[in-house]
Parts: structure tokens; sequence; C-alpha cells
């Protein structure tokens, strides 16, 4: 299998299975001196963690983290990159492979099993191998390092909508991201999404979401024209997370239906001698042409239902009989509430690696 490494200069190779001893990444390119610790990552991946309420997995992975390369203490006693490659780890340790035997001949309706299989003439029925979610771990391991990579970026996420619910956003709030178990922004969507994903679990089903990615004190410049576009690769970031089937950036698929007058973000003189000049909107979701205006940076992107439900689905089996087929085990009846972090993750990785490719041709 080819296809595991992401980005150009800051390079991000993932490694091992769902149900393997551990899995990790390989991060090449990270400048050296950028200040970094274990504890600092197990912060963004605690955020991701599976078992955290009844909304997600019960699986029971700490998903603690290893250094094993690329960062050594300095004469100031902080941790820092070298430059170097870093090397990261984290082991499986609640893994239950038993609960796949029902379906290691039968491929499930809507998940990777059949073309897997297609392509590479076997599969790993245990939890999906490759295919699975629990990769996206190190996604976001690598993500905390690249944050650190671009000065003054914040990049935060938040699930704005869970099937046709939909947050409201005159409620909007940052600060409640981390006060509830759906990163929602808006208080008064917890309780509504909490009884309807009850219903959802309850009836062994599952349902989709929409997350809102925003990174800030991104530089005008990042991004090239043509082939290299910021907006072309933060699509291609989202777009490789399992289950996603949409992203949009700024006003999106919206933009659509605005004319030309509205969807045009206004300028106005910059405010300061030789600053930047003012925008008075931001539908362009701080891209034009590829190449960043210094704005926020907004994508959102859709994930699909996961596919492992205790509803019976028709289906094939590997010699290609009809079957029937329920998922047994532990699976998020919303796998959207723990993409949050890994959508942050991807933009930040976007962002630093944009960020050294700028610096490499522009000084």
């Amino acid at each position: 299998m080819s296809h595991n490494t992401f980005g150009h200069l800051f390079r991000v190779t993932t490694w091992g299975e769902s149900h393997g001893p551990a899995i990790g990444c390989v991060i090449d390119g990270c400048p050296p001196g950028i200040p970094i610790s274990e504890a600092e990552i197990q912060t963004f991946l605690d955020r991701r963690r599976p078992g955290q309420s009844r909304y997600t997995t019960q699986r029971r992975e700490p998903d603690t983290v290893r250094i094993l390369s690329g960062v050594l203490t300095d004469e100031t006693g902080r941790q820092v990159t070298t430059g170097t490659p870093i090397a990261l780890e984290i082991a499986n340790v609640d893994t239950r492979s038993k609960d796949y035997s029902d379906i290691a001949d039968a491929f499930r309706p809507g998940h990777a099993d059949y073309t897997y299989w297609a392509k590479y003439g076997l599969r790993d029925p245990r939890g999906g191998g490759r295919s699975s979610a629990r990769e996206t771990a190190m996604r976001v391991a690598a993500g905390a390092i690249a944050r650190k990579v671009v000065p003054g970026l914040r990049v935060r996420g938040a699930l704005v909508q869970i099937g046709p619910h939909g947050i409201d956003r005159a409620n909007w709030d940052w600060d409640e991201v981390d006060r509830n178990p759906f990163f929602a922004p808006d208080r008064q969507a917890v309780q509504r999404w909490a009884d309807y994903l009850d219903d959802i679990r309850k009836r062994g089903s599952s349902i989709g979401a929409v997350i809102e990615v925003v990174a800030d004190g991104v530089p005008a410049g990042l991004g090239a024209p043509v082939y290299g576009k910021l907006d072309q690769d933060i699509a291609a970031a989202l777009m490789s997370i399992n289950a996603v089937k949409g992203v949009e950036i700024g006003a999106g698929f919206a933009a659509a239906a605005l004319t030309g007058e509205e969807n045009a973000d206004e300028m106005r003189p910059a405010s300061k001698p030789g600053g930047p000049p003012e925008f008075l909107s931001n539908k362009a979701g701080g891209i034009l042409g590829g190449i960043s205006t210094g704005q926020p940076i907004v994508a959102r992107f859709a994930v699909k239902p996961t596919s492992s439900i205790l509803v019976p689905r028709r289906t094939v089996d590997v010699e290609g009989k009809a079957s029937e087929i329920t998922t047994r085990g532990r699976h998020d009846p919303c796998v959207g509430i723990r993409a949050v972090p890994i959508g942050e993750a991807m933009l930040a990785l976007v962002l630093a690696d944009h960020y050294l490719r700028h610096r490499a041709q522009c000084g």
C-alpha cells in the first residue's frame, strides 16, 4: 500500500493498523528549535480520544503518545525539535478483534471493505485495518506540532450540524466548544443533539455531521497559483479524513445563490500606514486565487454516517454470494464528533507546509 505520506516540505507518514500493537507517524521537515513536549501533544489527543461519552465508541484507548526521536532538551531545560525526523508512537491497548469475526467474509455496505478487497485482493477485517479512523490519532499528534510552525497561528474547530439539526450562529461561543461532548459552539444545541443521538444510538443506527474549522493568524501570501492553491490543498486534506464526503471553503456552496455584489469581499484602506487593507466580509474564507488574504481561513466538511451499524443490511460475501450483515462491537453513532480535532489537525498540517514553502520561495 502506497500513499501514506502527506505534505511537501512538512511531511507526515503514518503507519499501523486499528488492531495492531501500535500506530505511529514520522514527521520530516520540521524546523529545529520549536518547543514541543509529549504533554503538549497529549492535550490534543485527549480531545479526540474515544470512550469519553456515550456518543462515541466505548473502545478504551488512553492514546498515550511517546516521542521516539527528533526532540531533545536544550540548555534551558526545554524540549525542542532538532530538525531531524520526529517519530511518534501510540500503543493500541484495547483491541477486541473477535468482535469482527462475524463479518470477516462479508462486506459492510458503505464501508471500504469491498474496495480494499478489489484493490489488494485481501483486507484486514479487524476494525478495517488502515481504513479505520484509528489512524487519525497520528494526524492529531502531528497537527499538534504543525500548529507551532506558523508564528501566531490558532486553529479551532466546532461541530455545526448533526443530521438535520444545525446550530444557531447567533449563539456562537468558542469558549462553549470544550464544555460539552459535541464540540458545539451553541449551548442551546447541546441538549437537542443529546436527545437526538440517544434515539439514533438506541436504534443501533448512525448519523452524519458537519464540522467547521477556522484558522486565525494566517499571514497573507500562503499558497501558489494554478496547481498549488491553498484551498485546493485544504480540500484534499479534509477529504482525506475517513468518511468525509464534502468540503467547502468560505461561503462554499451557498455562494452559488449569491450575486456578484453579495459575494465580493469589499475592502477599505489599512487602518495603519503600510498595513494590509481591511476586508468588510469573508465570503472567500480567507483565500483568493489560491493564496491567503490574511483573513481567517474558514472551511467546513461533511462526514457521512458510519457504516458499522446494528441494523441488518443486504450485502455480498467474498465469494459474491448474497448475504446479510450486522456490525457488532464498539462504534460511534456519529463519527463527526471526534472528527473536530482531526479537521483542526489537517488544516494545521496544510498551513505549516505552505508556510515553509512560501518561506523557501519568497524569503
